[in-house]
């Protein structure tokens, strides 16, 4: 099976599905992608760049070709040569994101704070990507006016803009009211703080990967970083960041998706390029108590589940794991027993919940808690996912499916996996992807 074909048409225009029969065990080798949620904080940063940024080992989705749009139309050429993203530094800022492209990726407000700290003024729309639930950016606003910015905020639109060209050194608090720290808004608030001409202050920062990849781009750059244990991260900018050669690290969102496919068909895969200490703990736990075993294979990491799925009980669901939640609980529909798992990181993320059912699994959401209620007998259905994980979690649903089933959301599934599904080919799935 070939790689999906990538195109940047409107999701409502493609009327592609995928059509998976069930019922085949996999087995083999597979190679993860590059972090999505990495690569894409990532791009916002390349901004600050006065001499070339390279990021190798990049994941080839649609996320990534709407990034390189928005940064070649706001002045910031990007260029992306198979698995290279490259960076050129502005020459003449266009400081407005367009709304066909600012309203497809959740990072928005993030590429706004890089614009804004390099040509101090930007207009953005809201953020779009995934729509199981509302994206709140009041933290990364917050931070835009602790660096001194003047905000206009309509329905649908921001306007920022500094009094003077760099942003002023400040200090704020990314913490939510219900969530805990945001991490977009921890990455805003760095970008503008890398461009200040002093020292600023974060207060309560997230520490997921995907700020301490940024962490670590920004220093190699030239910005001064240093963490006050776990509730301060204190910045002092630079007027000038220079570029690099930065890898960006495997997808440990794809490598669980990997993970949970062999384990529900009892089969077992060799993640090639994913060594096991590169797993965060939190995700490594979430995988053993479901069942996943996960043992060192040469640079790679083995993935089975030999004792079959297990249930969990009460799993709160971490920053970590939030986009991992969806596929785990298509495979506790295998567990024998009742699963509750509960998502602290959005007030909802049940998209997937209603599709599940059609396959005959006995799955509800109340508000944040989801419970499964397992061994299912799932059969083949007809089903359509919303969102990038959605989908992942009813392709793991239809492989252990007895009959051929169609889902609907190659678009979704794109924006986050290059080519998940040659891979699950490769390893036995029968499965393709057609017209409708």
């Amino acid at each position: 099976m070939n790689d999906l074909t990538q195109t940047l048409l409107p999701p409502h225009t493609d009327t592609r599905a995928i059509r998976v029969t069930g019922g085949h065990r996999l087995e083999g080798t597979a190679s993860v992608q590059g972090s999505k949620n990495v690569a894409l904080h990532l791009y916002a940063a390349a901004q600050l760049a006065d001499t070339p940024l390279i990021l190798s080992g990049i994941p080839n989705i649609l996320d990534t070709h709407v990034c390189a749009d928005i940064l070649t139309r706001t002045g910031t050429p990007a260029t992306i040569t198979g698995e290279r993203f490259e960076v050129t530094p502005a020459v003449d800022w266009h400081p407005a994101i367009p709304d066909e492209l600012g309203g497809r990726v959740r990072t928005t407000a993030v590429m706004a704070a890089g614009l804004l700290a390099r040509a101090g003024r930007v207009r953005f729309p809201l953020p779009g990507g995934d729509a199981f639930t509302p994206r709140l950016i009041d933290r990364h606003l917050a931070a835009m006016e602790a660096a001194g910015a003047a905000l206009n905020i309509t329905a649908t639109h921001i306007d920022a803009r500094l009094p003077r060209p760099t942003p002023q050194p400040f200090a704020v608090d990314v913490m939510t009211q219900k969530w805990g720290p945001s991490l977009g808004a921890t990455v805003t608030a760095m970008l503008l703080a890398a461009r200040a001409r002093g020292t600023s202050t974060i207060l309560n920062p997230n520490s997921e990967p995907e700020v301490l990849a940024t962490a670590a781009l920004l220093m190699d750059g030239g910005v001064g970083i240093s963490w006050g244990g776990t509730t301060t991260l204190h910045i002092t900018g630079t007027d000038r960041i220079t570029g690099a050669t930065v890898d960006v690290p495997p997808d440990r969102l794809e490598a669980a998706t990997l993970a949970l496919a062999a384990g529900i068909t009892g089969g077992c895969v060799r993640l090639a390029n994913v060594p096991i200490d590169t797993f965060p703990t939190a995700l490594m736990s979430m995988l053993s108590d479901a069942g996943i075993e996960l043992t060192p294979a040469g640079y790679g990491t083995r993935a089975r589940c030999p004792a079959g799925p297990r249930p969990v009980q009460t799993a709160t669901v971490s920053a970590t794991c939030t986009d991992v939640q969806p596929q785990r609980t298509a495979f506790l529909t295998q567990a024998p027993g009742t699963s509750r798992i509960e998502e602290r990181i959005y007030a909802s993320r049940a998209t997937h919940v209603n599709p599940l059912r059609a396959f005959g699994a006995a799955v509800t959401a109340d508000g944040p808690t989801i419970t499964v209620h397992g061994p299912s007998s799932l059969t083949a259905a007809r089903v359509a996912g919303e969102d990038i994980r959605a989908v992942a979690a009813l392709v793991i649903a239809a492989l252990a499916a007895e009959g051929t089933s169609t889902i609907q959301g190659v678009y979704h599934l794109q924006r986050g996996y290059g080519s998940l599904l040659s891979k699950l080919a490769r390893l036995g799935a029968e499965l393709e992807v057609v017209q409708e």
